[in-house]
């Protein structure tokens, strides 16, 4: 596939999924084994594997922040990688990491990589400003 192709395969998880909540897409754009490394702001390392993981990832994101959007900073593709650096906005209106719901904006910065195999997403390596979000709805100071 060409990076073109693969950048707008990420760029419709992105937009679709992420910000649009259709997580069926993912059975389209995903590979059935999909390995899904994240590194929040902590420093800790989550690795989950399948499509159902990420769906139920971005399911949690949906269930405690209202309004997503996203902007997409930069979106870059080598060879089989495509890279992002992308900042996604909402309000905290339900629980997150054991925080009720507080109507506190959030921005949240998050970089990846992707690695793409046959037009679809692979890998990603993920980091995420967890912390800041954290201080944001005020669980920490």
């Amino acid at each position: 596939m060409s990076q073109e192709m693969n950048k707008s395969v990420v760029q419709r998880v992105l937009d679709e999924a992420f910000v649009g909540g259709n997580f069926d897409v993912l059975d389209e754009l995903l590979t059935p084994d999909f390995v899904n490394h994240n590194v929040i702001g902590t420093g800790e390392e989550t690795l989950s594997v399948g499509i159902e993981a990420l769906k139920r990832e971005m399911m949690g994101v949906h269930t405690s922040m209202s309004d997503i959007s996203i902007e997409v900073v930069h979106l870059l593709a080598d060879g089989d990688y495509v890279m992002t650096y992308a900042i996604s906005t909402g309000t905290h209106t339900g629980q997150f990491f054991g925080v009720a719901g507080t109507g506190n904006p959030v921005r949240t910065p998050a970089m990846s990589i992707v690695r793409m195999v046959d037009g679809k997403m692979a890998e990603r390596w993920n980091i995420i400003d967890l912390y800041g979000t954290l201080q944001q709805i005020g669980a920490l100071s």
